[in-house]
């Protein structure tokens, strides 16, 4: 049996031959193609340097001034690959990349969801600066020092000595108090007198007492309002500032402020009363309180 393999030589023979001619043929389009991508490399590290000096000026963020600097060059880079494979006429190409890109953008955007919003949130706190490093700020049940921001990831050092890191989310959705930014924090003391004391007595007293206190803002007036009938008390609320926002200061200040009411109290025979607790065990199974004093007083009689 003869095999004719000219036949079969000769078809991939026109194929190499076509392949050469097409090379040749795109030879100037190749070239204005690596030109294109050499000359958008160039411009997108420019535009790197350049966006990182412009950033610098609205965040303090390393992270996130670079981030947005390789942004700009990443997609600097892909917009002249395109158009280099434009001018190639790969236009199915280009079609299938921008089909790709999309799928995947959409596939991972499903399944980091909660890790795209807490980075997101990040980089929206560090342009909007809500609270800085050295800030002390409270978020729900934590309050404590800022010492880092990322991207991700919030950390405060709580005054019991805890490292506490927070979803960037849940900062910029939640309420966040900022001790810090207006460098001023106020100290409310709830105080209670009994019905028996004179009130403009306890005011003055309560007044002369946290005013010579060392621990307090002395530029700031300190002011006292009386707010309800309690229970078992008049009750007011005494109000002065704190030297500094720290929450040492903070404390300092209310410490001196107790101990200073109660030593001035005592002084002038004012009296804070507490509730007085009776237990009687005359449910099922004891006795009646009336029973016990009635008998230990027969005691007393006999004896």
């Amino acid at each position: 049996m003869e095999v004719n393999v000219e036949k079969p030589f000769k078809l991939v023979s026109d194929k190499v031959e076509g392949w050469i001619t097409d090379l040749i043929a795109m030879l100037p389009n190749l070239v204005v193609a690596i030109v294109i991508v050499i000359l958008f490399y160039v411009l997108a590290r420019l535009a790197r340097g350049a966006a990182s000096n412009l950033f610098r000026r609205f965040s303090a963020n390393l992270a996130v001034n670079s981030l947005f600097a390789n942004i700009i060059f990443i997609a600097l880079l892909i917009t002249g690959t395109f158009i280099a494979l434009g001018v190639l006429q790969l236009t199915t190409a280009v079609t299938s990349l921008l089909a790709g890109v999309g799928i995947v953008g959409l596939a991972l955007g499903f399944a980091f969801q909660d890790i795209a919003a807490n980075f997101i949130s990040g980089i929206l706190i560090a342009f909007q600066q809500p609270f800085r490093v050295g800030d002390i700020i409270e978020n729900n049940d934590y309050m404590g020092t800022v010492t880092d921001i990322s991207l991700r990831i919030t950390t405060i050092n709580t005054f019991q000595g805890l490292e506490v890191l927070i979803p960037n989310k849940n900062l910029f959705q939640d309420i966040v108090v900022n001790y810090t930014r207006t460098n001023e924090r106020r100290v409310d003391l709830d105080v209670g007198v009994s019905y028996g004391d004179d009130l403009a007595k306890v005011k003055k007293v309560t007044l002369e007492a946290v005013s010579k206190l060392d621990s307090i803002d002395k530029s700031r007036d300190v002011t006292l309002f009386f707010k309800e009938f309690g229970d078992s008390s008049i009750n007011f609320s005494v109000r002065f500032w704190a030297k500094s926002p720290r929450q040492p200061d903070y404390l300092a200040a209310l410490s001196d402020a107790v101990m200073a009411i109660q030593i001035a109290y005592n002084e002038n025979d004012i009296m804070i009363p507490f509730p007085i607790r009776t237990l009687d065990f005359g449910i099922k199974g004891g006795e009646k309180l009336s029973e016990m004093v009635l008998q230990h007083s027969n005691g007393k009689e006999k004896s």
